[in-house]
């Protein structure tokens, strides 16, 4: 090593490339040398460390040549000499040397440079020699975050600032990640989340920013806040006194917000729940006023949020005795005690009983407050630890070395970041960074099929194809896409003969014009979100999707049906026209090769920005025995994907019918019955619209009445349908009013074609 470094380029010239004296051993040498703990002797541990700077030294030098492959071949020695030094960790002068090295690469015009120079110095940051070098870059780590264009390396900006984080920096390293989080990718939202819940904790020395600090991120990214997270902050307020009045009343303020995620209403049902006493002599927030927002968001909530919110209620009764007539009465509706759900009825009975007949002392006994919690390991960290991958550090050190007794924050910060940080980069790209929180993740291609079996076909529960049998597995390791539904007859698996068969395909580069019957296609999807969404002689396309909130998941399955491999596969997604600033589609890209018989998955995240009422396009192009083959058809996802169900009495209902009363807010259609009218089916597909059909609350038992909300990033709109079939006449009067005219009329399109 020490002849490779300090002979020129002459010296050395049947091993010289591009001025550089062999290369491939010097970078061979650096890596082997990583593997054995730094040298005991004095002589050779010097003369390595003099090499080492004899490197460092040769890459301020003038390039020799200006072709890439010098520099390329000077910066493999280069990165290797620094995995080196980072690997002894003894050498402060040449770990800060290293880590100046690498802040000139941070904003070099190289994509691959910056991405290998933040990486390194994350490691970099874990050193107690070096960790100050690396924080005087910080400002350029937060440019990168902001503007960089390559996700991975805005991702290792975000790894680097996590690593970089210390009590001198912690309130702008947060703020910034918060910032960021907003435009995040969908890849990497949930790990970033995890990573500004942790130092939030770890450097909360006021834990009033602490409690801020998570209701934002609630705020900004509440679909991928964790249960650990939110588990975490109630811990944390109920075992710190000082901080449990300013939680109840920030909490209690996020809660006014018109759109609140759901798991802020878990939160503000607990902390309000237990502290809401503490700022109850605000007649801003009095009892009632409490309960009452509270309760504003029950119908919008899932069974287990409602559950927690009706424990919150109980607790109430206790807290504030002049709200017992009010509980009360809600407890006692017909929707609570006689609630489908066994777990909210049996609460909403044993709350009522309880508060009927207990006496004061025994209420404030049975519902007294929430005793601290004992200290140990943060949930969070402990999805930390499950998260990472193979060969990460271990984690354990970080509660040990974190906090002493009774203490959230303490010493031994460098050692749990470097440990946080490893088992964080190990996980990358983790499925658990899923936007729906989808844990497995399903092979991008298939293995060609048995002999004498076409199309490999994913919606068959045990089929003959071994491909499709493995794709099913891993595609069911979580349950996320279990017992895909099969196609009963030909109708049903929508084969189409005409536009989009090879002998018409369009011989052109630009994407074809949709199909002409793609409303058709579309259209047997508004009440369902499995199924094969076109097939032709040469391609079976199957569909899988999941909506919640205002986020979805679309798996689309690509099945070549011949023995013929498709070469130059590829598939785009466009949102064409206004359509661009109502939905956001990020698409992973397919295999460019599909071997006859088999099959790839592609996968869709899905974001609704706002009411829409177009549909996006996918156009997919490959050659088929040397022609190209071009088509275009409208992915189904309309705007009653993103319903939740909102369960209503008889009176609520038509309380809030009479409101939304306005000629604009309703619109109506009087259509004769495509299909069969019967009354199974007609259930089937309202609750398959992903609103909630209410039973016993339209006066005539003949007709059908729902109610839901559409979920948008920007706003809720409120939905109410009624169904009215006239057997006799073989017809339908559907009357919609949403508390947006443009969502009545899409809404009352769609269904119209659906019965």
């Amino acid at each position: 090593m020490d002849t490779i470094v300090s002979s020129a380029s002459t010296d050395l010239q049947d091993y010289t490339y591009y001025f550089v004296p062999a290369p491939w051993l010097s970078c061979k040498l650096l890596r082997l040398l990583q593997c054995y703990p730094p040298p005991e002797d004095g002589a050779v541990k010097g003369r390595l460390v003099e090499c080492l700077e004899t490197i460092l030294n040769k890459a301020q030098e003038p390039p020799k040549s200006k072709k890439v492959q010098h520099s390329n071949a000077k910066n493999a020695i280069l990165f290797e000499a620094i995995s080196l030094i980072i690997h002894y960790d003894s050498e402060p002068n040449l770990l800060v040397r290293a880590c100046n090295q690498l802040g000139q690469f941070l904003q070099h015009r190289e994509t691959n440079l910056r991405y290998l120079a933040l990486e390194s110095m994350c490691t970099l940051a874990s050193s107690e020699f070096s960790h100050e070098a690396v924080k005087t870059h910080i400002e350029t780590v937060i440019n990168a975050l902001k503007t960089e264009r390559d996700v991975s390396v805005r991702q290792r900006a975000a790894d680097l600032l996590y690593a970089m984080c210390d009590r001198s920096n912690a309130k702008q390293i947060v703020a910034e990640m918060l910032s960021y989080l907003e435009t995040a990718d969908y890849s990497i939202r949930e790990e970033m989340v995890l990573k500004v819940a942790i130092l939030a904790e770890k450097y909360a020395v006021d834990y009033s920013w602490y409690v801020d600090t998570i209701l934002n991120l609630i705020r900004i990214a509440g679909d991928y806040v964790s249960e650990e997270v939110w588990y975490r902050v109630i811990q944390i307020v109920i075992n710190r006194d000082d901080v449990q009045g300013y939680a109840a009343k920030t909490v209690f303020e996020a809660l006014q917000a018109p759109a609140c995620h759901e798991n802020m209403v878990k939160v503000g049902g607990y902390i309000l729940g237990e502290f809401g006493n503490l700022i109850a002599g605000d007649p801003r927030s009095s009892p009632l006023v409490q309960f009452n927002l509270l309760h504003s968001k029950f119908h919008l909530c899932s069974v287990p949020t409602r559950a927690l919110l009706l424990s919150a209620y109980i607790k109430f009764i206790n807290l504030f005795p002049e709200t017992k007539v009010t509980i009360q009465e809600v407890l006692r509706c017909d929707s609570q005690i006689r609630n489908s759900d066994v777990e909210l009825q049996q609460r909403a009975v044993e709350y009522l009983k309880l508060s009927s007949i207990a006496s004061t002392d025994v209420l404030a006994t049975v519902l007294e407050e929430m005793p601290p919690f004992p200290e140990r390991e943060s949930s969070i960290l402990a999805k930390l630890k499950k998260k990472k991958g193979p060969g990460a550090v271990s984690v354990t050190e970080l509660d040990d070395s974190k906090r002493e007794a009774g203490e959230l924050n303490g010493g031994g910060e460098r050692a749990a970041e470097t440990a946080a940080m490893a088992a964080s980069n190990a996980s990358t790209p983790s499925p658990s960074a899923d936007l729906l929180g989808i844990r497995s993740s399903a092979p991008m291609s298939a293995a060609p099929a048995a002999a004498g079996s076409l199309l490999v076909d994913v919606f068959s529960e045990a089929g003959p194809a071994a491909p499709a049998a493995a794709a099913a597995a891993a595609v069911n390791n979580d349950g996320f896409l279990r017992e895909l539904e099969q196609p009963t007859d030909a109708s049903e698996a929508l084969l189409v003969e005409g536009s989009g068969d090879a002998d018409s395909a369009p011989a052109s580069d630009d994407p074809a014009p949709p199909l002409s019957d793609a409303d058709d296609l579309l259209n047997k999807f508004v009440c369902k979100n499995n199924g094969v969404l076109f097939e032709n002689q040469l391609l079976q396309i199957g569909i899988k999707s999941e909506y919640r909130q205002n986020l979805g998941k679309m798996y689309l399955f690509y099945g070549n049906k011949t023995s013929v491999q498709f070469a130059g596969f590829s598939t785009t997604v466009s949102c064409p026209g206004e359509l661009q600033s109502q939905l956001n589609v990020q698409s992973k890209p397919v295999e460019p090769l599909v071997e006859g018989g088999a099959q790839i998955q592609q996968v869709l995240n899905i974001e609704c920005l706002t009411d829409f009422s177009e549909a996006p396009l996918l156009n997919i192009k490959f050659r088929y025995g040397g022609a190209l083959q071009n088509l275009t058809l409208k992915l189904p996802v309309t705007i009653n994907k993103f319903f939740q169900p909102t369960e209503m009495a008889s009176q609520d209902f038509f309380q809030r019918w009479k409101q939304l009363s306005q000629p604009q807010q309703e619109a109506q259609k009087i259509f004769k019955a495509n299909h069969g009218m019967d009354t199974e089916v007609i259930k089937a597909k309202l609750l398959g619209l992903g609103s909630a059909l209410l039973d016993n609350v339209d006066p005539n038992p003949e007709n059908y009445v729902c109610a839901g909300v559409i979920q948008t990033k920007g706003q809720q709109v409120g939905c109410l349908l009624r169904l009215e079939p006239n057997g006799q006449a073989q017809m339908y009067r559907l009357t919609l009013r949403c508390s947006k005219e443009s969502v009545s009329k899409r809404l009352c399109e769609l269904l119209s074609e659906q019965f």
